[in-house]
């Protein structure tokens, strides 16, 4: 089956195998960092994340979208996304085709959607950062910061 990308700025091919590259090889995260130029001291920000052995794909994907740095690390490389408004659009385009990810991707999309104009947004932001770490095989280990510590 052919796609056909007239109309489109990327074709429903190329959604699918983004989805498929974060299902498998992907991380979708949000961390919850202190931050003296916001107004409650704190941010929760989310971060999309892409590791593979060889950079090739990696830095097609960060010329094709236009997002995100490619980065190495000891033996692999990473494509890193951080700034909120690709991340939305990136989470919109692959939402459909994702699989395994798709609760993490609709927590991260709710993140995003949140204004944080009292604490208590920032205290429900901070909560949801919490539970998308749950899913996160990697983050019981190495998450230093949660909702509590906002909430004191």
């Amino acid at each position: 089956m052919k796609a056909n990308a007239v109309g489109k700025i990327y074709d429903e091919v190329d959604r699918a195998y983004l989805a498929g590259l974060i299902d498998g090889d992907g991380a979708i995260m949000a961390t919850i960092e202190r931050h003296c130029e916001k107004k409650f001291g704190w941010r929760v920000r989310v971060e999309v994340k892409i590791t593979q052995k060889e950079a090739v794909i990696l830095r097609f994907l960060c010329r094709k979208y236009r997002v995100g740095k490619v980065r190495a690390n000891r033996t692999t490389f990473d494509w890193v996304i951080r700034d909120q408004s690709h991340i939305r659009m990136v989470l919109g385009l692959i939402s459909p085709y994702s699989l395994a990810k798709k609760r993490q991707i609709q927590i991260a999309l709710k993140i995003l959607s949140i204004r944080i104009e009292k604490k208590a947004h920032l205290v429900s932001v901070a909560r949801l950062a919490d539970a998308l770490s749950r899913h996160n095989v990697r983050s019981k280990d190495r998450r230093k910061n949660y909702a509590t510590m906002i909430e004191l």
